[in-house]
């Protein structure tokens, strides 16, 4: 296993229903069909969709028979599985390319990783047009390729993204059979994430694991809500360990299984410790701890030193595209929340929680 080290109150970004940019779609060959080509068989199969996409899908590896790679001319049999992942790659044609400052990572010809600071939304979105992740990638391509045109400038495939205020490690695919693979492995949840938070309360176990659908808030459709009996909402799964204890606030540690929009914080609200500072799922306000004023200033210099919600992706670890060997990616947490854990960790102790 490879380790490669990281170097060193804002509208928020409300993104679509899933941080995994790419979906499956599966079909099974019905018992009486008779044989025929697969891109014949999908282009007639799939609304609006064209034979020359098809078969450029086919050709990447978006779309395998029985879990196999196949080509376009495969004849479809019974009982066959189909298995189709979605195409939303970024238009570079639609994106203005901009000088952003990127810390990257790591860099080879097959994927791009970028730590993320908060603030710097991942995709240009509705009250976020210019100043993003894309925007910047797209500027650092036109920079590699100053002789071809910005509307022919080589692809990139965003396969997830991280909320605008939440700091930490993305991935980028920088051709079409890393994009593949790697959506393939966020799909089948073998992608290792976890992210470090702050949030309100102190838990009583070690250790757990919370299991509810997210889905769009019944009321506010701007932001999502946690389902626990599956009526609404897709399935999402997060683990949680408890680092340390400050009293009021624990530090935690969050391993995603899914990638729901705004999944670690949904869920954190949705058992009683939501994130600290996290505005939107109400975290910015005093949850635990007796309202006094000295309290009261403390929290309040506590938000100042941390204006977000507490919450960093520290690690990134999945199968290398080309190389099939196993990745790890370690972000070091920001400064801000590095000053926020120690001021917790200095009143937990002054105060002998």
């Amino acid at each position: 296993m490879s380790k490669y080290p990281v170097r060193e109150k804002e509208e928020e970004e409300i993104a679509e229903p899933s941080d995994n940019l790419y979906e499956r779609m599966n079909i099974i060959i019905d018992k009486g069909q008779e044989p025929l080509r697969l891109d014949r068989f999908l282009t007639a199969r799939i609304q609006n969709a064209s034979r020359t996409k098809i078969q450029s899908a086919i050709e990447s590896g978006r779309i395998m028979v029985n879990n196999k790679i196949v080509q376009p001319n495969y004849k479809v049999r019974p009982s066959d599985e189909i298995i189709m992942y979605s195409d939303k790659e970024v238009n570079n044609e639609e994106i203005i390319a901009e000088e952003v400052p990127l810390q990257i990572v790591f860099e080879d010809d097959d994927i791009l990783i970028i730590d993320k600071p908060p603030g710097l939304v991942v995709h240009p979105a509705s009250g976020n047009y210019s100043g993003t992740v894309i925007n910047g990638i797209a500027w650092r391509i036109q920079q590699a390729n100053p002789e071809v045109p910005a509307g022919n400038l080589p692809r990139f495939g965003l396969v997830h993204r991280i909320d605008k205020n939440t700091s930490g490690l993305l991935v980028l695919a920088k051709n079409e059979k890393s994009l593949t693979s790697l959506a393939k492995q966020f799909f089948d949840q073998s992608v290792k994430r976890q992210y470090v938070a702050l949030v309100w309360g102190d838990f009583k176990d070690q250790t757990g694991t919370v299991k509810a659908h997210i889905g769009r808030h019944k009321r506010f459709r701007k932001i999502f809500d946690a389902y626990p009996d599956g009526e609404q909402g897709k399935e999402a799964t997060t683990h949680y360990k408890v680092l340390e204890r400050f009293g009021y606030v624990s530090l935690i540690q969050c391993e995603l299984e899914t990638g729901r929009t705004h999944q670690i914080r949904v869920h954190m609200q949705h058992i009683g410790h939501p994130l600290f500072n996290d505005v939107t799922y109400g975290g910015d306000k005093i949850v635990k701890g007796t309202v006094f004023t000295k309290y009261k200033q403390f929290v309040e210099n506590c938000f100042a030193i941390c204006p977000r919600q507490a919450l960093h992706a520290r690690t990134l670890g999945f199968i290398h595209p080309v190389t099939r060997k196993e990745v790890l990616f370690e972000s070091e947490l920001p400064e801000d929340m590095k000053k926020l854990i120690e001021k917790w960790r200095s009143y937990a102790t002054n105060k002998g929680a």
